[in-house]
């Protein structure tokens, strides 16, 4: 690392005003403050010092994302095996897997990064760190036959629409990585729901997997509750997550992995974890009362988005209620939003994205809430001395 450092010092003039490279700045600021903890401090203002910023933060989030991408590597290539009939190795399956995800993984880093880069450097500003998590997040929540040149271009449009426009990184008030599943799933609703093909990958990879029958469909759990059946998939097969769905989204045990690093870590809020399932599973026990859903409140938690919503969407620490009280109800809220939308509209079986959406928006004021309602006990009790 020594000499590493050396060589970072040795090329920086060139990256300064006035040097041959000033032009790319942001961009050599961006690499060096990944790879090594800034040493300046802010001059004026008042301050508050951790022991990690939120470069640091921010690949802690993508550490506890890393159970739930191999999984769904894995949950790809075992989805078009066994619908191909093709027979294989559980390592030919996760090969198959990790070349049908890397292209996504590496367009939505290429786009999201480029974009931010360009507007970094024209601003003359530092490098945000908050595409590192979203970057990772969206190949995770689209289906795996969502077409790379949809992918770029909703990637775009969530970076410049759901954050630059507000200023960039801790300015939005929207979920980045759910605008571009939002965007896809209006804007090109084919490559997101269509005929049920979207969630099994159709052709063989370099010699792995196989291609699967055109008459093939493959409709998820919710997409069958939807349509008033039972599903095929029980309980325990949502927990291990060997089901059609999103790309990191199915398994349970995956998600519970970085679920248990977040919250050993500090980085997510117990509080809205929890209490996004306390409101899922009380409006879930209600519509199961109502024979309203063939699902159990139980299946409501752990079948579609709703898990990795919880653990990786929702405690998004920019978007999401900040005052502590506030917690629990944005959290709960979510909960009760999402299973509402499952239950009560059958064009949309998933509604995790939208209850977390409508909830990002709502943050500010239940905090606001909280805040005055602080103030003005403060008041009465300052009146009361």
């Amino acid at each position: 690392m020594k000499a590493l450092r050396k060589y970072i010092d040795k090329i920086k003039p060139n990256f300064e005003e006035g040097g041959k490279l000033h032009a790319f700045r942001s961009v050599f600021d961006g690499f060096e403050t990944f790879l090594f903890v800034p040493n300046e401090t802010s001059k004026t203002g008042v301050n508050i010092h951790d022991a990690i910023d939120s470069k640091r933060i921010m690949s802690f989030v993508v550490i506890a994302l890393i159970p739930a991408l191999l999984f769904g590597m894995f949950n790809v290539g075992y989805q078009n095996f066994m619908a191909s009939g093709t027979e294989g190795t559980y390592l030919d399956m996760f090969i198959y897997g990790f070349l049908a995800v890397l292209p996504k993984i590496v367009v939505s880093y290429a786009v999201g990064l480029g974009i931010e880069f360009v507007v970094a450097q024209w601003k003359k500003e530092e490098i945000q760190e908050g595409f590192l998590v979203s970057g990772m997040l969206i190949p995770m929540i689209v289906p795996v036959n969502t077409p790379l040149w949809i992918l770029a271009i909703a990637v775009a449009f969530s970076v410049i629409f759901a954050k630059e426009i507000f200023g960039g990184t801790g300015m939005n008030i929207f979920n980045p990585a759910l605008i571009t599943r939002a965007f896809l799933f209006f804007a090109y609703p084919t490559a997101m729901t269509g005929d049920d093909t979207v969630w099994v990958a159709q052709n063989s990879i370099l010699g792995f997997g196989g291609q699967v029958p055109d008459t093939f469909t493959a409709a998820t759990p919710l997409g069958e509750a939807a349509a008033g059946l039972a599903p095929t998939a029980n309980f325990m097969d949502a927990v291990i997550g060997l089901i059609p769905g999103s790309i990191g989204e199915t398994s349970v045990i995956a998600i519970a992995l970085g679920a248990i690093l977040l919250l050993w870590t500090g980085v997510a809020s117990w509080k809205i974890m929890l209490s996004v399932f306390v409101g899922g599973a009380l409006t879930g026990f209600l519509f199961e009362s109502l024979e309203m859903t063939t699902l159990t409140w139980a299946d409501q938690l752990v079948m579609g988005g709703f898990c990795f919503g919880a653990v990786f969407m929702a405690t998004d620490p920019v978007t999401s209620a900040r005052t502590e009280g506030g917690k629990y109800i944005y959290g709960f809220l979510i909960g009760v939003v999402a299973v509402m939308v499952r239950v009560l509209n059958p064009g949309y079986p998933e509604g995790m994205m939208l209850a977390i959406l409508l909830m990002n928006m709502f943050a500010p004021t239940i905090d606001y809430c909280f805040v005055q309602s602080n103030i003005n006990k403060r008041a009465k009790r300052a009146l009361n001395k």
